[in-house]
């Protein structure tokens, strides 16, 4: 009877490790020539704050640390409610951008990420639906 408690216990904390160590919320895009991946924390990501990171790479696949990159990020109009709309900064931490986005309602938001290098900006769109 002991040998099977056991299992059970084992077998739960095995499961509940799992949903622990969720991957990140993880999007490839392309924008001209450069290659984005774009990192959120939580998956899926939730109402409050969220961790974002911005990988970007380049035509010949060299990380990209010379950008200044902007994150809008908002939910259009609905009954009753105006449009929200929100920009924040990332600033370069070794070969990514953080950011930190803070969504007040769960609910489709649209996330713009602006990559502005050499004074070109280019733009990768996202579609996130938040819980």
């Amino acid at each position: 009877m002991k040998k099977i408690i056991l299992l059970v216990v084992a077998m739960i904390f095995a499961t509940t490790c799992g949903f622990v160590y969720a991957k990140d919320y993880e999007i490839s895009k392309k924008t001209g020539d450069l290659s984005v991946q774009v990192n959120i924390d939580k998956n899926p990501p939730v109402t409050g704050i969220n961790k974002m990171t911005v990988a970007i790479k380049d035509a010949v696949g060299k990380t990209v640390t010379d950008a200044t990159v902007a994150i809008d990020y908002g939910m259009p109009a609905m009954p009753g409610m105006g449009a929200m709309n929100y920009t924040t900064q990332a600033t370069l931490k070794g070969e990514r951008y953080l950011a930190t986005i803070n969504f007040s309602m769960a609910g489709p938001w649209s996330i713009n990420i602006k990559i502005n290098r050499g004074g070109k900006t280019q733009t990768v769109k996202l579609n996130v639906d938040i819980k």
